[in-house]
């Protein structure tokens, strides 16, 4: 059978087989003929191209014989165990993949286009995928082990790793990679369907007028490109920091200063949390703060901050609906170290928050923004919200697709005037509610 064969063979999908063994052998070889020392003063593509270099004259120089095809087919194969990820390498340079989950060394699972599917890929050995783990956990000098069997970081590329191996995982090292998000403009968003072009008009509008904006959907909703793309509509006359736990928002504005947390080390110690970046930020002179995620309890100094000068603040939670975006903002901010009374707290949050984005990830894989809510209600009264657009879904079609419509209703006088105080339009598919009977307003809890 030919190395191309066997390339494309189950067999060597999985890693075994007669071309795993091949892999194996000419690893060996190659690292007896480098030196090390060398190695680790060149750059990333330097060491590539080195290692390259070197198996290609050991290939000519011990065989086999193959073509050229089948020769760089086993030259990438050899120095991604070497020098990369080994099987998962091919996945990372593959723009379509959004998330590759590992299960144990016999389960790869990939996340396209909003849908998981299982790949016939398997790590030779379950110390074939611990030795790919350290190697990416050390790239951000972090260590996994028994002492320590959960990683979570962020590879210097950008993506996002989270790794738990044994005794918590019962199911062998499992580890989870998400891809660092493009960054879409909400025009792009629009070709996606993830909104229309009255509901980017009305964003705009609201961010251009310093309204302080949530964005809540659950995990994968994609929070993080709505939240980038909102960002893109600050004016780049001002000062915006951002704040995340893994850098991921890629701001064009010239006057941006990012930071990220950081986890303790290896002895425990040297760890700055989100909160610890939001108070800081405050003495840092912003116009804006972008805070990635709030999931704790930094949520109460930044509901202070939006209550407190700095409007125009956007920040993610996770919650299933607007109301539940609500609820968890005030159990987050009770997590503080403040001894703050839940109805203060819930004050706090009507004083602060002006609208709240609901984002969901449909069964075909789709992510839309589902409504856009307004805060209507002030002081101690309970929340209330008004409607202002929603995506009305219809049952999945035979061939897995999820339709709808985006629906529009009108703005409440107050939101209507400050708008037009900052300059901006009413955009003409909302238009402007003359009586409480034309509001779509509930209350939450």
């Amino acid at each position: 059978m030919s190395l191309r064969a066997r390339i494309n063979s189950p067999e060597e999908r999985t890693g075994r087989g007669e071309e795993g063994h091949l892999v194996a052998s000419f690893r060996a070889k190659l690292l007896e003929e480098i030196d090390l020392a060398e190695m680790s003063a060149l750059s990333p593509a330097e060491r590539r191209a080195r290692l390259e270099r070197v198996l290609g004259h050991i290939i000519s120089r011990e065989g086999p014989v193959l073509s050229t095809v089948e020769r760089s087919q086993l030259i990438r194969r050899v120095v991604d165990e070497a020098l990369g990820l080994g099987i998962l390498e091919p996945l990372l340079e593959d723009p379509s993949v959004t998330e590759i989950m590992v299960n144990g060394p016999d389960a790869v699972f990939v996340e396209r286009g909003g849908r998981v599917e299982q790949l016939p890929l398997r790590f030779a050995s379950n110390d074939q995928l611990m030795q790919t783990i350290e190697r990416i956990v050390s790239t951000v000098n972090r260590r996994v082990d028994e002492s320590n069997p959960m990683v979570d970081a962020r590879l210097p590329s950008g993506e996002r790793v989270n790794v738990i191996i044994p005794p918590l995982s019962l199911t062998g090292a499992v580890l989870t990679i998400r891809r660092f998000p493009r960054s879409f403009t909400l025009q792009e968003l629009i070709g996606l369907g993830s909104l229309d072009e009255p509901m980017l008009y009305l964003l705009a509008g609201l961010v251009q007028a310093r309204f302080n904006i949530i964005v809540s959907g659950a995990t994968g909703t994609g929070k993080t490109t709505l939240l980038n793309a909102l960002s893109g509509l600050i004016p780049t006359g001002e000062r915006i920091i951002t704040i995340e736990d893994s850098a991921e928002l890629q701001l064009q504005q010239p006057h941006v200063i990012r930071l990220e947390s950081r986890p303790p080390n290896v002895e425990g110690k040297g760890r700055v949390t989100i909160r610890d970046l939001v108070r800081n930020s405050l003495r840092m002179r912003p116009d804006r703060i972008v805070v990635g995620e709030v999931r704790g309890g930094e949520s109460l100094d930044m509901l202070q901050a939006m209550s407190t000068g700095h409007d125009g603040s956007l920040a993610t939670v996770h919650a299933n609906s607007a109301e539940d975006a609500l609820t968890r903002l005030q159990t987050l901010a009770s997590m503080s170290d403040v001894e703050i009374p839940f109805v203060a707290l819930h004050d706090q949050i009507n004083s602060a928050v002006d609208v709240i984005v609901q984002l969901t990830r449909f069964a075909d894989g789709a992510r839309r923004i589902t409504e856009i809510a307004l805060l209507e209600s002030h002081g101690g009264e309970p929340y209330r919200l008004a409607t202002v657009a929603r995506f009305d879904a219809l049952p999945m079609t035979p061939d897995g697709r999820v339709h709808g419509s985006f629906v529009h209703h009108p703005l409440p006088r107050r939101t209507a005037d400050r708008l037009y105080m900052a300059g901006q339009p009413v955009p003409q598919a909302f238009g402007i509610a003359h009586s409480a009977d034309q509001l779509a307003t509930r209350e939450a809890r």
